[in-house]
C-alpha cells in the first residue's frame, strides 16, 4: 500500500497542473480510494480486489469480506459521472454470478454529497469513508 502522494510528488504534481489533466488527477485520486479501501477492509478481515472478466466488464474495486458478503465500487473523480458508473455496477451486478447478490453497489466521488439512489446504488465522497 502506497501513498499516491508519493507519485504525485515524483510527477512534480501541483493542483494547477492535476487540473490541466484530469487523466493523471483521476488516476492519483483512484489510487488514493483503493489504499483506503484496503485499509478500512482489512480491518474487518475483507480484501479488495480489481475486477476484469473476458467482455471487457470490469469494477474499480470488489470488497469480499469472509463470510462471502462483497461489493462493488466505481471510483470518479466528480460527480458527473456517477449515472455512467452506477448504470456499470448495475450491469455489473446482472452478469456476475458467484451465487450471493452484491451486498452494496457504490460509486466514490472526490467531492459532493453522500446519498442513495433510488436504483440502490449508493455514492459516497471519499471524505465520508470511514471504518
Amino acid at each position: 500500500m502506497t501513498d499516491p502522494a508519493i507519485a504525485a510528488y515524483f510527477l512534480n504534481a501541483k493542483p494547477a497542473n492535476l487540473k490541466g489533466d484530469l487523466k493523471t488527477f483521476g488516476t492519483l485520486f483512484e489510487s488514493l480510494v483503493i489504499r483506503d479501501l484496503r485499509v478500512y477492509a482489512q480491518s474487518i478481515g475483507g480484501e479488495v480486489y480489481h475486477y476484469r472478466d473476458s467482455r471487457d466488464l470490469e469494477a474499480d474495486a470488489i470488497v469480499l469480506l469472509d463470510d462471502g458478503r462483497w461489493g462493488a465500487i466505481e471510483v470518479k473523480l466528480g460527480p458527473s459521472r456517477v449515472d455512467e458508473a452506477a448504470d456499470h455496477l448495475k450491469t455489473l451486478a446482472e452478469r456476475v454470478d458467484n451465487g450471493t447478490e452484491p451486498s452494496f453497489l457504490a460509486v466514490i466521488i472526490g467531492w459532493g454529497y453522500a446519498y442513495t439512489r433510488p436504483d440502490g446504488v449508493h455514492v459516497i465522497p471519499i471524505g465520508c469513508l470511514r471504518n
